[in-house]
């Protein structure tokens, strides 16, 4: 049994704005998005994904990601064309919602249309629960912007999403609260496991033929055999189903000042979950064979993909690391953990990978669930193959997957020198 009076108890607070894009829609024509059949996608085109859909939609059937001829042709709707200029302009007003209650650094734009706040130090000077300051907050938004939002609230990040995406939806006024002492009774009880935030029907599939089919047979799996398995990904999944996350907000507010080292790449030809990973791998040795070659090492790792025109959307995602790295492997593992957490099953185009809140590789943290010996070897390794590839070009150590049809590394190093960059 786990004990958690260890862990956070901080008040944070997940707003998420409902059917965002068609109901900014709606507010534009002073329609009503609970009575209005609307739906965002690109006109005259019947094989169109749509954006978004009003509730009203949703209410007859109709998902948010749903091909236009896919509709039932008994439901009569409108297409709208997306203005994600528009959207932008709305997200900006809610943000700026938030800042009339709580600080910037107290928040964490997750997309554009949900956020986090961490309202734990201002509950004193509103003389405010936590559910009543999220009740103000969401209260003005509808008031000023005319959106609806539905909230979480919990003693992590982690828990408050939960709470907002399984409860908030069937309460009253839209906000859910969880404690620890929710876990068992409210979370574990969780299935299918793809309804759980960070767990896509890929992993789902996976955890099943484990045995596990709920959120409490996840959390009394054996971390060991997880971990074994899945490397970093499963030890994270084995603490969220037990509702452990000891993020901060604040570890996401990057200085954006900070020297940081980027790729991105636009893709020749569509990409999915079987062969991005040769991409993502092939891109992360090169930001790392460029860190270790000015020494440095990163805390953040900021991770996007970019779907298909016909699609459109993607994510961006960064996380701060416990210890600082310059190791392929270890970034890689985080980068796979988010891509396996948001990634939607759409044709893949662009990667994007940023790698920031850089320090000397002279400073050294200790990992404790690494051994001393493993990590030296691990770098000794990478020094070599380093010092080989300055000498004679970056084609001169490949890997047997660099010869794959879909590896463009090989390529890229030719267009952009051989031997240095």
């Amino acid at each position: 049994m786990i004990n958690y009076e260890s862990f956070p108890k901080r008040s944070i607070v997940v707003i998420d704005m409902k059917s965002f894009y068609a109901t900014v829609e709606c507010v534009e024509r002073g329609l009503d998005p609970y009575t209005t059949p609307l739906v965002v996608a690109e006109p005259n085109r019947n094989g169109a994904m749509t954006l978004a859909v009003t509730p009203y939609m949703k209410s007859l059937g109709v998902g948010s990601r749903t091909r236009i001829f896919e509709i039932p042709s008994k439901i009569k709707f409108t297409t709208v064309p997306p203005r994600m200029s528009k959207y932008v302009e709305y997200s900006k007003k809610v943000i700026s919602i938030f800042q009339d209650f709580i600080s910037p650094e107290d928040i964490h734009v997750y997309s554009i249309d949900e956020s986090f706040l961490d309202v734990t130090d201002y509950l004193k000077l509103y003389n405010l629960t936590d559910y009543q300051l999220t009740k103000k907050i969401v209260d003005k938004i509808h008031e000023e912007t005319g959106l609806l939002s539905s909230a979480g609230i919990g003693p992590n990040m982690l828990l408050a999403k939960i709470s907002m995406d399984i409860e908030a939806k069937h309460t009253k006024d839209g906000i859910a609260k969880w404690t620890y002492d929710d876990i068992q009774n409210k979370m574990w009880p969780i299935t299918p496991l793809s309804e759980f935030w960070g767990i896509g029907r890929r992993m789902e599939r996976n955890l099943n033929l484990l045995g596990i089919k709920t959120i409490g047979d996840l959390a009394n799996y054996d971390i060991k055999k997880l971990k074994s398995k899945y490397g970093i990904m499963g030890e994270e999944l084995w603490n969220h189903a037990n509702g452990i996350d000891l993020a901060r907000i604040s570890d996401f507010n990057v200085d954006s000042k900070d020297k940081s080292y980027g790729h991105s790449q636009v893709l020749f030809k569509d990409y999915n979950d079987e062969n991005i990973q040769i991409i993502i791998r092939e891109m992360i040795e090169v930001l790392t064979f460029r860190l270790r070659r000015s020494h440095k090492k990163c805390n953040v790792i900021g991770f996007g993909i970019g779907y298909s025109k016909t699609y459109g959307g993607g994510f961006y995602h960064s996380r701060r690391l416990q210890a600082s790295t310059n190791d392929k492997d270890t970034i890689y593992s985080i980068c796979n953990t988010m891509f396996q957490k948001f990634y939607e099953d759409y044709p893949i185009r662009k990667v994007n990978i940023s790698l920031s809140s850089l320090e000397n590789d002279t400073i050294e943290q200790l990992n404790l669930f690494e051994p001393f010996e493993e990590k030296l070897k691990k770098d000794n390794i990478n020094r070599a193959v380093d010092k080989i590839k300055n000498k004679y070009g970056k084609n001169s150590i490949i890997k047997a997957s660099n010869l794959l049809k879909d590896s463009t590394m090989i390529e890229r190093n030719k267009k952009i020198g051989g031997h240095r960059e």
